[in-house]
């Protein structure tokens, strides 16, 4: 029988399968739920800078701007203090791997929180900055060197592991996972899904449209973790998005993956769909000959593609000059 742990950002997980930070993982009794169904770890609902920042800005109007500033700290206190208490008791009452999520778009200020979620009980701070650089002004490569920055600073005062989920607006996803490994993450996540924005047409109002991920979303992913896995090997890879089924599960670590971040599938079959996933790659595992998760990691990346890569633009060009429409 194939065995299924893995390690992730130095992580021992019993199966490769995370929940991904969501609604999924905002209280104890879920997250519970999730561990029986089968899950190798979890992450936890994100705490959003930027809603800290839009809640505080909404306080105005205050007479004095020591009562601002002191709404302004409440605001933010209580808001890490719920995300605190969470890692606390998540802790108390799962045995599988509980990481704190970070979603942010500044690198300020996060120092003293990281070392929170640490002394809380955290096993590892995933850090997302998600952002969209849409400024004319734009200096080409601050928004990469935000990134390093940020890491930078939360590895001075952590000791857990620290886990970068990037986003897919990046030129050179492979040159940044290289900078991000040089200064210490343990771990990268591909990739984060931007709000997908729509128009009510009757209305004339902005709307959202399906904030879950499709399947061919794995696709993108699966490139470059492909090339990333083959370029710096050093470091580990989840992918998220798209994860929705055991074959998804299993190209993903056939490319270089030791785990995958998945909600989407749970959210529409259920948490059996965890069990039902593992079983597959389980299956899978023993009819190939495979019996480690190691074995499999990277048999298909980019380095083991042999004379040609099929994850590059020449192998778009070749499909498309052999094919008869």
């Amino acid at each position: 029988m194939a065995n299924l742990s893995t390690t992730f950002a130095k992580l021992s997980l019993k199966n490769p399968f995370i929940v991904s930070s969501s609604g999924l993982t905002n209280s104890v009794d879920k997250i519970k739920k999730l561990e029986e169904a089968g899950a190798g770890a979890v992450v936890l609902k994100s705490i959003f800078e930027e809603q800290i920042t839009m809640q505080t800005a909404q306080l105005d109007g205050y007479d004095s701007p020591e009562s601002l500033d002191y709404l302004s700290t409440y605001v933010r206190s209580n808001a890490l203090n719920e995300h605190i208490t969470l890692i606390q008791s998540a802790k108390k009452a799962c045995n599988i791997p509980v990481i704190a999520s970070v979603n942010c778009y500044s690198n300020h200020e996060w120092e003293d929180f990281a070392k929170l979620l640490e002394e809380a009980g955290a096993d590892a701070i995933e850090l997302n900055i998600l952002s969209l650089q849409t400024c004319k002004d734009y200096q080409y490569g601050s928004f990469e060197q935000l990134h390093i920055d940020t890491l930078k600073r939360i590895k001075k005062v952590v000791n857990i592991p620290v886990i970068m989920k990037l986003g897919s607006n990046f030129t050179n996803p492979v040159a940044l996972i290289q900078q991000l490994y040089a200064n210490g993450a343990d771990a990268v996540v591909l990739f984060n899904r931007f709000y997908q924005p729509d128009i009510n047409l009757q209305s004339l109002s902005f709307i959202s449209t399906n904030v879950m991920s499709a399947a061919n979303e794995l696709a993108d992913r699966l490139r470059w973790t492909a090339l990333a896995s083959a370029e710096v090997p050093q470091i580990d890879y989840a992918i998220s998005g798209g994860v929705h089924q055991g074959k998804s599960l299993i190209k993903s670590i056939l490319v270089g993956a030791t785990a995958v971040e998945a909600c989407t599938t749970i959210y529409q079959g259920g948490e059996k769909q965890i069990g039902i996933i593992l079983k597959e790659l389980e299956d899978w595992m023993d009819e190939n000959g495979f019996e480690t998760i190691a074995q499999m990691k990277g048999k298909m990346n980019a380095a083991m593609a042999g004379g040609g890569n099929p994850f590059e633009r020449t192998q778009f060009m070749k499909y498309f000059s052999n094919h008869q429409g």
